[in-house]
Formats: structure tokens, C-alpha cells, sequence
């Protein structure tokens, strides 16, 4: 699998579900054997490579990041500037 086409499919449930969950992606990427796309961070949890992240960011330009959490969703008008957003 393709960065472009795993960016597709978080877009895609982006869209039907309102938001989407890195662990979420993970799994998906995992049970399609596209370990390729993610990374170990310093803690020692698998996370998107940034190969992922930078075809993601490229398509979903109206999308946050909520990092607390670990989950996109589309901007609001509260947000604040920048893609990381605290909730």
C-alpha cells in the first residue's frame, strides 16, 4: 500500500465518520501488512510515518490534529490557528 492510498482511506473515514483515530490507521495498516507507513516513536509506540502524515496533510488541509487524544477531525470556528488543537 501506498502513502497516497492509506491518506485516501483516514480521508474517507474522515469524511463518514467525523474524525479519525491514529490507532484506528495503525490497525487498518497493520492488517494490510503496510508496516512500511509507520514508525516507533521514543516511547515505543507504533504511530504514522511521515511519509503517511505528509500525503494526509497535503489532501486535508480543513483537518486538526487533536493530539491529546491522537485523532483528526475537521476545523471549527474556535480553533484556534495552526494544525495541532488541544480538544
Amino acid at each position: 500500500m501506498l502513502a497516497s492510498e492509506a491518506a485516501q482511506w483516514m480521508l474517507a473515514m474522515l469524511h463518514r465518520d467525523g474524525c479519525i483515530y491514529q490507532d484506528d490507521t495503525v490497525d487498518m495498516l497493520t492488517k494490510a501488512n503496510a508496516e512500511d507507513l509507520l514508525r516507533e516513536n521514543p516511547d515505543g509506540n507504533i504511530v504514522l510515518g511521515s511519509g503517511l502524515l505528509n500525503a494526509f496533510k497535503k489532501i486535508s488541509a480543513s483537518a486538526v490534529w487533536i493530539k491529546p487524544d491522537r485523532y483528526w477531525r475537521w476545523r471549527v470556528d474556535e480553533d484556534e490557528p495552526g494544525r495541532d488543537q488541544r480538544g
